[in-house]
């Protein structure tokens, strides 16, 4: 495995989540969900987007915020969310991070970023452009981080 870890909280939709396992399993990195989950992890949509990569997906599923938080303590966890002054380029990608990403409709609410300023980053985008796809700032992200790290364990 890579040491990088990707956690999404509370995904809401299926194929964004398949997707993301898809490119986890690419990469070898670890894939952590965090509940309520908007739908089943036998969901077909979710399935079929991943498509036969989930033998491969390391797959950690967590009951709430709280609980990853507890399992995770002290770790570099780095937030992405359009409300970060920072760009995602300055995000230490070091010693196994945790790449956390929020819910589709949403994101990561003001609650749990609140104090975690110095841990916020954000993809630029044209003013004019709520967001970005769910797996897509998740595949932006994570290629940055193994880049900054020389795409180990990568051909």
């Amino acid at each position: 495995m890579s040491g990088i870890n990707v956690v999404l909280v509370e995904p809401e939709i299926p194929p964004n989540t398949g997707n993301i396992a898809r490119t986890c399993a690419a990469v070898g990195a670890r894939l952590h969900l965090v509940k309520p989950l908007g739908f089943f992890l036998r969901d077909r949509h979710l399935r079929r987007a991943g498509a036969d990569y989930w033998s491969r997906v390391d797959l950690v599923v967590h009951e709430s915020w709280e609980a990853f938080e507890a399992a995770r303590a002290g770790a570099n966890l780095c937030f992405f969310t359009r409300r970060a002054e920072r760009s995602y380029l300055l995000a230490p990608f070091e010693n196994e991070p945790f790449l956390i990403f929020g819910r589709e409709s949403t994101g990561l609410s003001e609650a749990l970023l609140a104090g975690r300023e110095d841990r916020c980053f954000r993809i630029p985008m044209r003013p004019a452009i709520r967001s970005l796809n769910l797996a897509e700032a998740v595949s932006i992200v994570l290629y940055e981080a193994f880049r900054v790290r020389g795409f180990p364990g990568l051909g």
